[in-house]
């Protein structure tokens, strides 16, 4: 019986053991992939314009998977060798800290339970962050930090107007860098208190997302239980990313909250991941009136690459939804938010970003008008916030 007993118990170890080490990367597998594909066509004049672009995207969940952001894998979408192979200069980081299970663009509970503490606990997270979204927060900033640190100086936290311009001028000189910026997806990672935001602050982020996809203690989401508005908290919050020279992000949100939010702040706003509903007709878009309103603002609109909400993943669909947003909203107020390794499928990877380049080109835009869409536009909010 003793025998019987150490042989279970062996085997019970060798299945957890099992499971922490494969099981996460089966699920990363699964959530962010890239479509099968030939290559895509990349012309001289493309290659050339995009060798000289200054990209930023607004959106990646990269942060939240186990694995390097300072090795390439042919998992996910993001790592430090494929956006240097992409030419981004910029990539905000955004901490994703609770997600319910069956998530949906429809309707979700803030109650259902979180599919983010089994991802949280199963890939060895410290237990700190266990029950606690601050802390979660905390973690994903300070796995960051780590980065840079190791990155022999390619990799470098913005979390200033100063480190923005030095980031600049590095790569105008030639210097292969990029710079990784922090936001949190949902303001329940304040856990409720104002207070909170000092240690956000403290740990790098700089974009705040109200909501993810549920209702929170700051107001409605989209997809939430109704079109519920912002609450006195998140009126606070707004003023306080407004007086601290931090940057709002709308992805997420109700309607009523972005009605809300614009109606007490005249600060560019920053949609980050998103479609355009005239052309993607789905609840996930904001309607074309209110995004034409936080244009108004001198807000961002930041693309996404994921068919959901572009209805075709491939770089002439991600283009043509960009034409269709300078087209209704203005050049000054498009940019990129891939939404790369945030449980989605991807038509292509960091790493090939060129072929996004040559297919904006076949759309008619301009030169200049790619400069600002692909980083200008992303730059401009950033100067306008950073301190």
């Amino acid at each position: 019986m003793k025998l019987f007993v150490k042989i279970l118990g062996l085997a019970l170890c060798a299945a957890v053991a099992g499971f922490l080490i494969f099981v996460p990367g089966i699920v990363e597998d699964n959530r962010n992939a890239v479509t099968p594909h030939v290559p895509f066509p990349v012309s001289a004049q493309a290659q050339a314009l995009h060798d000289e672009l200054i990209i930023g995207d607004w959106h990646a969940d990269t942060l939240m998977w186990r694995r390097s952001l300072l090795d390439h894998s042919d998992r996910g979408h993001v790592d430090l060798p494929r956006l240097i192979a992409g030419n981004v200069a910029l990539q905000m980081f955004t901490a994703v800290t609770k997600s319910p299970a069956g998530q949906n663009y429809d309707g979700n509970s803030a109650d259902a339970s979180d599919s983010i503490t089994t991802l949280v606990v199963a890939q060895l997270w410290p237990p700190r962050t266990w029950n606690s979204l601050l802390e979660r927060a905390m973690h994903q900033a300070k796995r960051l930090h780590d980065y840079a640190d190791a990155s022999n100086g390619q990799l470098r936290v913005i979390k200033t107007r100063a480190d923005l311009e030095t980031l600049l001028s590095d790569r105008a000189a030639g210097q292969i860098v990029v710079g990784g910026l922090l936001g949190i997806e949902g303001a329940h990672a304040l856990e409720g208190d104002i207070a909170n935001l000092d240690k956000l602050m403290a740990a790098g982020h700089r974009m705040i997302a109200l909501q993810h996809f549920f209702d929170n203690v700051l107001g409605g989401s989209l997809h939430g239980e109704g079109d519920h508005g912002l609450t006195d908290f998140g009126r606070q919050v707004v003023a306080d990313v407004e007086a601290r020279g931090l940057i709002l992000d709308l992805a997420h949100s109700s309607q009523q909250v972005a009605r809300d939010v614009l109606e007490i702040t005249d600060m560019p706003i920053v949609v980050s991941h998103t479609g355009i509903f005239s052309v993607c007709p789905v609840k996930r878009n904001f309607p074309d009136h209110l995004m034409q309103a936080i244009a108004a603002k001198g807000g961002v609109i930041a693309i996404g690459y994921w068919a959901d909400v572009i209805c075709d993943d491939s770089p002439s669909g991600v283009a043509a939804t960009i034409k269709a947003a300078v087209d209704l909203l203005g050049e000054d107020h498009v940019s990129l938010g891939s939404d790369f390794d945030g449980a989605v499928t991807t038509g292509f990877d960091v790493s090939q970003l060129a072929s996004l380049t040559h297919a904006l080109l076949e759309t008619g835009l301009t030169e200049a008008q790619i400069t600002k869409i692909m980083g200008g536009n992303m730059i401009r909010v950033l100067r306008a916030r950073l301190r």
